[in-house]
């Protein structure tokens, strides 16, 4: 239904009353301070910085990050709910930053479900069409038809409290769904929901994607609904955007040591390793475990003429392996999770966890045992000491 162009967006909260007088008292050779993880300057408190997007029409953008990295402000910066500090923000090649936000064909769900207490089902849904004059003949038809996709046809005569968590996301979704809105934004829609129901609606959501033709953006916390969920994820943390990519992307391809240890459950192991290049061959080296990389990871280090140097090694869980001839470690818990056992070892003074198959395994691990595991050149990622980055990209 339409594209959306975030153009270099800016977010800046301007300093409230006093707050001025302290900064100012900062001496000049004082280093620049953070709050909440944002950036303090002279403007004020910058919560969204350098922010570029396109987002194709009918796209499913999740905007994932941990709290306080600028993604609700964002969505709500798109929503018109916050002023633009700077940038331009197109949606069908109109700028639209003074444009109000019940003009910009947009809707919102919210976390906290905003509906209207003394309102039954059907009448929150019908509610936006009604202050538009919409016919009542196309308002009951098009509640009636979002009810069913939704499957709350059962539940129109009930006020929201006789519904559960999970009902209740239902009707607020439904009632922006029958505005046939331009773009849709939710904003962790599921996160006041049990495990089992954010299951269950992160489902719906992708049926319901299917459904309706509109542009999506998603904000969530929760990596898993970001993987599942979106065409592609956008990661932030401190108002930048960290990497752009498929879900396989940034899963196989992190473009830094962020990213890498954000995406991913259990979290990516880490190192302090070596890089060593032999001529066009590239080895990373741990504890006298040497691995020879990939050749297409070794002819993007070549492009990018990486020399040898200490790095951070990042290996993930479930591609690391028990062997006879690996990095020796100490067992400190064992974790059986049923189709596998999440070992939790100590290996040159770092936490390191090895996922191990139970299919054909014979042996139990204790506590103190040692063990060695090691990894293949495919799935060794390769970080820069001095900026984090990954040195494939």
């Amino acid at each position: 239904m339409a594209t959306v162009q975030l153009k270099n967006i800016k977010k800046v909260y301007p300093f409230v009353s006093g707050e001025q007088k302290k900064k100012s008292k900062k001496k000049a050779d004082e280093p620049e301070k953070k709050k909440v993880n944002l950036q303090i300057t002279d403007e004020g408190v910058v919560a969204v910085q350098a922010f570029n997007l396109d987002i194709a029409d009918k796209e499913f953008i999740v905007l994932v990050g941990p709290s306080g990295c600028g993604k609700s402000t964002t969505l709500r910066m798109v929503a018109g709910l916050e002023e633009i500090s700077d940038g331009e923000l197109v949606i069908d090649g109109k700028v639209v930053n003074d444009i109000a936000p019940k003009d910009r064909d947009i809707a919102m769900v919210f976390q906290n479900y905003a509906l209207y207490p003394h309102m039954t089902v059907y009448e929150n849904m019908a509610f936006s069409l009604k202050l538009r004059h919409t016919p009542k003949d196309i308002i009951n038809q098009k509640v009636r038809e979002a009810a069913e996709i939704l499957d709350i046809t059962q539940y129109l005569d009930r006020k929201p409290k006789a519904l559960s968590g999970g009902q209740r996301q239902r009707v607020a979704i439904g009632r922006a769904i029958v505005r046939a809105p331009k773009v849709m934004l939710m904003d962790e829609p599921l996160s006041n929901l049990d495990a089992k129901l954010r299951n269950e609606m992160r489902a719906e959501i992708i049926k319901l994607r299917e459904r309706i033709d509109t542009t999506f953006i998603y904000v969530t916390h929760d990596q898993t609904e970001a993987m599942t969920l979106g065409d592609r994820i956008v990661i932030m943390k401190d108002g930048y955007i960290q990497q752009i990519g498929t879900p396989q992307e940034v899963f196989n391809h992190p473009a830094n040591l962020f990213v890498a240890g954000f995406i991913g459950m259990p979290v990516m192991n880490f190192f302090d390793a070596q890089l060593i290049r032999e001529g066009s061959k590239f080895f990373v080296e741990l504890a006298g475990y040497k691995v020879e990389l990939d050749p297409e990871k070794e002819a993007r280090l070549l492009a990018n003429d990486v020399q040898s140097q200490p790095i951070t090694l990042g290996v993930r869980p479930e591609h690391t392996d028990l062997v006879q001839d690996g990095v020796k470690a100490r067992v400190d818990v064992s974790e059986m999770m049923g189709s596998s056992v999440h070992l939790h070892l100590t290996a040159e003074g770092r936490d390191v966890i090895v996922i191990v198959p139970t299919v054909g395994l014979k042996e139990n691990f204790r506590m103190g045992d040692t063990v060695q595991f090691g990894f293949n050149g495919n799935v060794a990622h390769v970080f820069s000491k001095e900026n984090d980055k990954n040195l494939e990209f």
